[in-house]
């Protein structure tokens, strides 16, 4: 079968392209020039000319430029004169001494100076009006000439004006003339056929006709009295064309041109437009371009360069006088940036690092120079200098004076304190008819409390802070004792005097506040009061029954006895102390307790001290700050503001801060950041030189290593609240010794969380929660990586639990035991044994396994173990005094007659903390 594809035929295809019909446009290049002499060939479009119908479009005129003036520069400022120095001042001892008097040649010596000193100060201040008058003189003079200049420019410009007026006017009478002149032209030749049909020629040609040639002047004569006859050149011109007209184009590339001689000696004058066409804009030319293509129909506008030009031009030379030097007085801070300081004193930052090369340093613009370098370099540029301090952003943040007649009373602070399980928090609960006690771990406090009770009596608060009575929380107590305005010792009068108790006493005498004694649990069978007043006397506190000030109650919390006693007492110290202040300002206040709560965030138990705290004020903690989100009462209410003497939680922290803060409201966000960012960075470079000081360089480290061989217990601790927080790491820090300490690897308030874990990982430690939990992810990892945690309720038993922990890392203790005495009597050597020596036990017993000495001459040649005890041919585990026996060494045959082999047992024997 043949086959019928021809491989030289070609396939007929369609193309894929879309036919389309474009309009015909003609392109052109045109050579686009740039400066510097550079150009580039440009492909442009070129259109159809639209023309313009007999009854064309107006044209509207361009607007004219705006006129750009320049405004007159300001006169210089005259110079600062300088203080007239005045006489020294006398000086006096500190001491009180009397001086001796002056000589008569000290005292002329020194009415002389004084003279000359008057004299030098007359000439200055003489030079000093002098300088003035001419300053003054010289800037008239420049304020003329600038009047002068302005009035000029104004002339100039009305000229101007009057001159662009009266042209319009010119050419507006000349095209009405023209036209009516060419009417007439057109009426005398229709008038006179036989001059027009032998004028007639074809057309396109140039050859003007006699009669049309004179008709035409004629014509403007007799037909306008009165208006200006036509030039010979713009009568030749018009008879050019059929009927005398000129084309529009002539026209418009024409336009109103000067009247200029060429060649021929002729003078040429501009053609007239039609009277039916109003006076266009000129037609720009110049070299066709790309942008002036694009942009044809665009006016024009004066450049950026061509206006500096113009007003370089008019100020003259008042741009080259020098300017006045600013003298600045230049805030300077500890640490400063050379940008910085550059830019507060208005200098040029080279001229800063141009100074600090001629002394021999250098530095980039970005480099940080100190307080004293910034000033040599601010004095030398001639300004002058304030220096401030980092610290300067806390002044006027507290203790800020109120006025006498804005202050009124407020409710006192009472702190309660006393030694643990004495019922100071029975004694809270039965004044605000609470129960507290049944939620407190182990029926201790070991969180401080702020409340509010109110006396049935006088119906006045009294706010009451609870301090926990462990001897971990002496920092609490001391906090309650420094924010307090009178103190409540409770004492049991069935235990008496404590520790604590003896503790409080101190931190009421060093806040310097009065104490209230409250002796509790008087209902108890072996309660003995009179036992309680006379042990307080040995601690200097003497009661109102002893003769003393300080006043006592006999107070019962369980049978609610003498309360409104105890209650009487406190409101009448209180009026005492007549205590006042002002309401109506920022509120000012100390940090009773913090802690992270998962729902709310950081929590912060504040005690207002002065002022008013609201809702949506910015306030300040410590490192912390925030806007105050919500305030919650003692009683869980939600409340809009605190005076003075409420205690509150306070919503709205970035972080919890630490317990015994001090809490002030600011007015920005601003200050704010600067104040917690000054002292969380005092807080690093503590932290840091805190532990560059206990540590010390690495030679240090492994010195200390090799001598002391300290061993440390990693932990990570995670509180419920920042006081037991405190109180937790200061009891582990006491628990440390030369051999062994408590590592904290990390502290902090909330739940145990993941990276909680991750760190104990990486440092094989254990993780302790008080009140607190680990949440699901974290309890998962822990178990999964085998980290240990430990959850506690009650601060003792934890310290209790980590002291057993590090007692573990401790050496234990090696004691040897004194067994007995053998004297070597005689050597045996038996095959496959090697050496034997036969003794007999002088005291003691011997023991086989013991720990054995071999001495010589009383000297001990050899310390090992008996590795063979034999009694005859028996083997045996111990032989008595007096009896003989035979003993072999581990690794040891250089046995001699008349040694003295000792035994003894070696005990190891735990130590603990």
């Amino acid at each position: 079968m043949a086959d019928k594809n021809t491989p030289g035929d070609k396939k007929l295809s369609v193309p894929s392209k879309t036919l389309t019909l474009k309009p015909r446009v003609e392109t052109g290049t045109v050579r686009q020039s740039f400066p510097h002499g550079r150009t580039k060939q440009v492909v442009v479009e070129k259109r159809g000319k639209r023309r313009v119908g007999a009854d064309g479009a107006e044209i509207a005129h361009p607007a004219p430029e705006p006129a750009v003036t320049s405004k007159p520069a300001p006169p210089p400022k005259a110079a600062p004169q300088r203080p007239s120095g005045g006489a020294p001042s006398q000086s006096r001892n500190a001491s009180g001494v009397v001086l001796r008097t002056l000589t008569e040649d000290e005292h002329a010596a020194r009415l002389s100076a004084l003279a000359d000193a008057r004299v030098r100060e007359v000439e200055e201040r003489r030079h000093a009006e002098e300088e003035a008058r001419r300053r003054a003189i010289r800037e008239s003079e420049e304020k003329a000439e600038r009047e002068a200049a302005e009035a000029r420019r104004k002339a100039e410009e009305e000229r101007h004006r009057h001159d662009e007026e009266a042209r319009r006017k010119a050419e507006l009478e000349a095209k009405k003339r023209f036209g009516e002149a060419e009417a007439a032209a057109r009426s005398a030749a229709a008038a006179a056929p036989a001059t027009a049909s032998a004028t007639a020629t074809p057309q396109g040609t140039r050859a003007p006709a006699p009669a049309a040639r004179t008709a035409t002047p004629a014509a403007r004569t007799t037909s306008t009295p009165g208006a200006r006859p036509a030039t010979p050149a713009r009568t030749a011109v018009a008879a050019g064309r059929p009927g005398g007209a000129v084309p529009a184009e002539a026209e418009e590339d024409e336009g109103p041109r000067q009247v200029r001689r060429g060649p021929g000696g002729g003078m040429r004058a501009p053609a007239a437009p039609k009277t039916t066409h109003k006076p266009g804009p000129q037609k720009e030319r110049g070299r066709l371009t790309l942008v002036t293509a694009l942009n044809a129909d665009d006016v024009r506008e004066r450049s950026i360069a061509s206006f500096r030009r113009r007003t370089q031009r008019l100020k003259g030379h008042a741009s080259n006088e020098p300017k006045e030097k600013l003298i600045r007085e230049v805030t300077i801070p500890e640490a400063i940036t050379i940008q910085e300081l550059a830019n507060r004193m208005s200098e040029r930052a080279v001229d800063v690092i141009r100074l600090l090369m001629k002394q021999g340093a250098m530095h980039k613009i970005t480099d940080v120079i100190d307080a004293d370098t910034a000033q040599l370099i601010a004095e030398e540029l001639g300004h002058t200098v304030k220096r401030v301090a980092a610290s300067d952003v806390e002044e006027g943040l507290f203790d800020v004076v109120d006025d006498s007649t804005d202050t009124e009373p407020r409710s006192p602070v009472v702190t309660v304190m006393g030694h643990v399980d004495h019922g100071k928090t029975s004694l809270l609960d039965a004044l605000r008819h609470a129960n507290v006690v049944s939620g407190e771990a182990g029926g201790i406090t070991q969180h401080i409390g702020a409340y509010q009770v109110t006396s049935p009596e006088s119906g006045k608060k009294i706010t009451f802070i609870d301090t926990p009575g462990h001897a971990a929380f002496t920092a609490m107590r001391a906090r309650g004792a420094k924010v307090t305005d009178i103190v409540v010792l409770v004492v049991a009068a069935d235990d008496g005097v404590m520790p604590q108790t003896v503790e409080a006493i101190n931190h009421a005498k060093a806040a310097r506040v009065p104490i209230i004694v409250a002796i509790n649990k008087i209902d108890k069978p072996e309660a003995r009061p009179e036992r309680v007043r006379t042990e307080l006397l040995q601690y200097e506190v003497q009661v109102e029954s002893l003769g003393g000030e300080v006043v006592d109650v006999e107070v019962s919390a369980k049978n609610h006895t003498n309360l409104d006693r105890l209650l009487e007492m406190i409101a009448l110290q209180a009026d005492l102390l007549d205590l006042k202040t002002n309401s109506q300002r920022p509120a000012e206040g100390t940090v009773i307790e913090a802690k992270l709560d998962r729902g709310r965030g950081p929590v912060a138990t504040v005690l207002v001290q002065r002022g008013t705290l609201q809702v949506g004020d910015i306030v300040v903690a410590g490192a912390e700050m925030g806007r105050v989100r919500a305030l919650i009462s003692d009683q869980g209410e939600t409340v809009e503001d605190a005076g003075p003497s409420v205690p509150v939680e306070v919503l709205g922290f970035n972080g919890p801060p630490e317990a015994g803060d001090r809490l002030a409201v600011v007015e920005n966000e601003a200050r704010a950041r600067q104040i917690t960012s000054y002292r969380a960075h005092q807080k690093r470079e503590n932290a840091a030189a805190s532990v560059s000081g206990m540590r010390g360089s690495l030679e240090q480290m492994m010195s200390q290593l090799k001598t002391s061989g300290r061993k440390e217990f990693p932990l990570i601790v995670k509180a419920d609240v920042q006081g037991s927080l405190e109180a937790i790491l200061g009891s582990l820090e006491k628990l440390g010794t030369d051999e062994v300490a408590a590592r904290i690897l990390h502290a902090g308030v909330g739940g145990i969380s993941e990276s909680d874990v991750t760190l104990a990982e990486g440092f094989n430690a254990a993780i302790i929660g008080f009140s607190v939990r680990a949440n699901k992810e974290a309890a998962a990892s822990a178990k999964r990586n085998g980290i240990e945690i430990r959850y506690y309720n009650i601060i003792y038993d934890l310290v209790d639990d980590v002291k057993k922990a590090m007692s573990g890392l401790l050496a234990p203790t090696l004691r040897e035991t004194m067994l007995g005495n053998a004297q070597i009597l005689e050597i045996f050597n038996i095959s496959k044994v090697g050496k034997v020596a036969g003794c007999r036990v002088t005291d003691g017993t011997v023991e086989r396994g013991a720990n054995v000495r071999l001495i010589r001459d009383n000297v001990v040649v050899h310390e090992g173990k008996l590795s063979t005890l034999k009694r005859f041919k028996d083997e045996v585990k111990e032989v008595l005094a007096g009896q003989e026996c035979g003993m072999a060494f581990e690794n040891y045959h250089d046995m001699r007659v008349g040694d003295v082999i000792e035994c003894y047992r070696v005990e190891t024997i735990q130590r603990s903390l």
